[in-house]
């Protein structure tokens, strides 16, 4: 139970055209010398990148910035609220370190930011924010969901083979039930979502257009990896597993060419591990467990 309990901890926190030349079944070899001759447009050496978003390596810093300060902003007023109305005999600082606050503030953050991913999508005329973000829903859903559960059952037992630490930042949001509940609903919905559209919608295909596909993927599940690791407090063993789940999300962006079966995957994976966690701790009843 202690390795069951180390593991779930990180583990939870944590997806043209086409140009068809028509060949002749049979040639003329006497052609009429009246006819004009048009010579063959030139085939290009290098063809167009297939992943040529509308917007820039400056527009992804500006939606990282805004996630950042709207969170804090976000956790600043909350605490405020709920010091005000709830707890006003409770210092300011301790306030806003509870979990729902800080998810609240979170979840406030990230519908600003949703805005903003929209509305630099759409500042070009006639855009779809879906549609330029390769959000295509795939016919054979359920295997991607399959996928998900596969990858959270291999990596929890990877994870037995590497150095956890007892003690992470994150356990301060398993403290009750009501939290647990909390963050499971925000993991299984609203982060695997917003993760998938900032990594694999806006800052895959920056990076293709810059770097090629293969130092694209690294890269990205590599900056996966490290925006988890102050929530794992830095240590390598689970900061590593992350990577292994982005470098997943990745790949699979990269061959479906496709945001959302990636995030089939991310909800399949994080439902897994929430799962895992309800029946480990009998209904989140005993919570006490994770760190035993």
């Amino acid at each position: 139970m202690k390795a069951f309990g180390r593991s779930l901890h990180y583990l939870f926190f944590s997806c043209k055209f086409e140009i068809f030349h028509p060949v002749s079944s049979f040639q003329n070899p006497w052609p009429d010398p009246g006819a004009p001759s048009f010579p063959e447009s030139p085939v290009p050496a290098t063809p167009a990148p297939s992943e040529n978003p509308v917007w820039s390596g400056w527009d992804l810093l500006q939606i990282a910035l805004l996630t950042v300060v709207s969170i804090v902003i976000f956790l600043l007023l909350s605490a405020v609220v709920v010091q005000r109305l709830l707890y006003p005999h409770t210092a300011f600082v301790e306030v806003a370190q509870f979990p729902l606050v800080t998810v609240a503030a979170q979840l406030l953050a990230y519908l600003l930011v949703l805005g903003f991913m929209v509305a630099l999508v759409k500042r070009v005329p006639g855009q779809d924010f879906w549609r330029e973000l390769r959000w295509r829903w795939p016919r054979n859903w359920p295997v991607y969901l399959v996928v998900g559960f596969m990858l959270s059952v291999t990596l929890q037992a990877f994870a037995h083979l590497l150095p956890m630490p007892k003690e992470l930042p994150m356990d301060r949001f398993f403290r009750t039930a009501q939290e647990a509940w909390t963050l499971s609903l925000f993991g299984t919905a609203v982060a695997p979502l917003m993760e998938e559209l900032f990594f694999r919608g806006f800052l895959y295909p920056v990076l293709v257009r810059r770097l090629g596909t293969a130092a694209a993927i690294v890269l990205t599940a590599a900056s996966f990896g490290l925006i988890h690791a102050p929530q794992l407090g830095h240590a390598w063993g689970p900061v590593l597993v992350v990577f292994l789940v982005g470098l997943t999300l990745t790949i699979t962006r990269a061959v479906t060419k496709s945001v959302a079966p990636g995030f089939l995957i991310h909800v399949a994976y994080n439902t897994t591990l929430s799962v895992a966690l309800f029946v480990g701790t009998d209904g989140f009843r005993h919570l006490e467990r994770l760190t035993q």
